[in-house]
């Protein structure tokens, strides 16, 4: 697994910001200059890839897929993965991403000035395009598998995980590299402001993102990249491999209501599929890495739906979206390897900044603080606009 986040820009600093309860969440004086409600924002800094990257390929990456790429390269070394294997196999890419905004308003900016589309550059088409990562690093890294893009809205990192799961247990690939990267720009969250989904609790950054708190009122925007390397087993032990852990479900739904605003039904459905998939009961789950990303219906519904399937919600909880804001299309992917850190490290990572549980939220076992804790099996929620749910089960190795 590689990362490239808001919360530290490697496994190790990712790792120690968990164990923390570090924020990444600042204000940015650029939104306020925009007109935008809220200045809330989780800050990362873009990587330099002159001279790593040539400039044919730095010309093509957009801000997320310079990310990804980061995120990439860390897992693939981890996984003892070099260009040489990726030349004789067949490896694939399935990546989540939804948009990729600052290039199409860059572009459209310059036709409207220049009145004229030569102005462009050759690389804008490669930059705006929603597989935009998948295109890119499959190129760069003369992949010869699988390769497109999930755009599943904020369940897109956790989906592109989930699908490499179907294709390697169908035995179509060995070899998927999976994940999820979101820019992190003002020009891509306009929207979401206008729609007053941030939180304007400006005073206080860090503790603006507040999961499951009764005062919670809106989530702070992020994003990065984070990248998973899936492989069968027999291929991960043929090439004497560090396996990490082990997808044992998938669950999938869609709640089939409204376009923004989540259900309770939908989310419980996926859970369940996902243990089911996985041949578990409830109470085999360790650990619960939650999608809340601090909205006062989506968190009050996930509680339900934790409740309902988790034996009145006995299962640890904890939101990692309170320290790294919502990471959106990168979320479901780094957050499986928030949760795959803390069971190597044998710690549950704090839901910061819950000081009071609301009417669903304090039927539900919610870790405040760290806690130092084994953990064998873990499951992580993603769910996004238009109603689409993924729930990923995971084994430590």
């Amino acid at each position: 697994m590689g990362v490239y986040s808001t919360i530290g820009k490697n496994i190790d600093e990712v790792t120690e910001s968990l164990y923390k309860g570090k924020s990444g969440i600042v204000l940015d004086a650029e939104r306020k200059e925009y007109g935008f409600r809220s200045s809330l924002t989780g800050v990362i800094e873009r990587p330099n890839l002159k001279g790593i990257l040539s400039r044919r390929e730095r010309v093509g990456l957009p801000e997320q897929g310079e990310y990804a790429y980061i995120a990439t390269m860390e897992a693939l070394k981890n996984a003892r993965i070099d260009q040489d294997f990726l030349n004789r196999y067949e490896v694939g890419i399935l990546y989540g991403n939804d948009s990729s905004s600052t290039s199409v308003i860059e572009a459209a900016d310059i036709i409207r000035e220049k009145q004229g589309t030569m102005r462009i550059g050759s690389g804008s088409i490669f930059q705006s395009m929603n597989c935009t990562v998948s295109m890119n690093l499959s190129v760069i890294l003369k992949l010869k598998g699988i390769n497109f893009t999930i755009s599943g809205a904020c369940a897109s990192g956790s989906h592109s995980i989930g699908l490499g799961y179907l294709l390697i247990k169908q035995g179509l690939q060995d070899t998927i590299i999976c994940g999820g990267a979101q820019e992190v720009n003002a020009l891509a969250t306009g929207s979401f402001d206008a729609l007053s989904a941030f939180s304007v609790r400006e005073d206080e950054p860090t503790k603006a993102s507040r999961p499951f708190d009764r005062d919670r009122d809106g989530l702070v925007p992020s994003g990065g990249g984070a990248t998973i390397i899936l492989e069968s087993y027999e291929s991960a032990v043929k090439r004497g491999a560090p396996i990490l852990g082990e997808i044992l479900g998938y669950g999938f739904s869609s709640n089939g209501e409204h376009i923004s605003v989540p259900n309770v039904d939908g989310p419980v459905r996926s859970l369940q599929m996902s243990l089911k998939d996985a041949k578990l009961k409830p109470e085999e789950i360790d650990y619960l890495n939650a999608h809340a990303t601090s909205t006062p219906v989506g968190d009050a519904n996930e509680a339900q739906a934790i409740y309902k399937v988790f034996n009145k919600g006995r299962v640890p909880v904890s939101s990692t979206k309170s320290m790294t804001g919502h990471e959106m299309w990168m979320g479901g992917a780094s957050e499986v390897i928030y949760s795959l850190i803390m069971a190597h490290k044998s710690f549950i990572a704090p839901n910061i900044n819950f000081e009071n549980p609301d009417e669903h939220s304090k039927y539900l076992n919610i870790i405040t603080q760290t806690k130092e804790q084994k953990i064998s099996t873990f499951l992580s929620n993603s769910f996004g606009f238009g109603g689409t749910n993924s729930s990923l089960i995971v084994r430590k190795i």
